[in-house]
């Protein structure tokens, strides 16, 4: 294989692009080889035997399945975690996750007359209060209370 490194820098001058964008065709090689001149490479790429390539950008593939995969909740263990909890979801965002439950377990379990509605406007009251850390320490409640006897809500 010869060395075409002097017609590769020239032609990248003329088309205007670096040395790696040269493209010359593997088959007329040995014929570049005796073209030393600026106008021996002007008429090789007037013959299509030198040409511009493409632009190569960065690819997009790994960062689109790295944000598909950040959708889904993956890549958020601790070694990811950068900032306090506090930082990362609000009291506010806290305290509404955890009312919703709250809320929709009590009114699950009145839907289904498993409580009756004073027993959920008092444990509804509690929760409002902030007296249950989770649903399950509402169920523990209820079920200590007496009021709900089955085994799962």
């Amino acid at each position: 294989m010869t060395d075409l490194a002097n017609q590769r820098r020239l032609a990248a001058t003329l088309l205007k692009c670096g040395e790696g964008r040269v493209w010359i065709d593997p088959s007329s090689q040995e014929e570049l080889a005796d073209a030393v001149t600026r106008s021996d490479i002007r008429s090789a790429i007037k013959a299509g035997v030198i040409r511009r390539g493409p632009v190569r950008g960065t690819s997009r593939v790994r960062a689109r399945r790295r944000s598909a995969e950040l959708a889904k909740g993956r890549h958020a263990g601790p070694g990811s975690r950068r900032g306090t909890p506090r930082a990362r979801q609000t009291k506010k965002e806290r305290w509404m996750r955890r009312i919703r439950a709250q809320r929709d377990l009590l009114q699950e379990l009145r839907a289904k007359k498993q409580i009756t509605p004073a027993i959920y406007r008092q444990f509804y009251r509690r929760a409002k209060g902030g007296m249950f850390r989770s649903r399950a320490h509402l169920v523990v409640n209820l079920r200590l209370a007496g009021h709900l006897t089955q085994e799962r809500p």
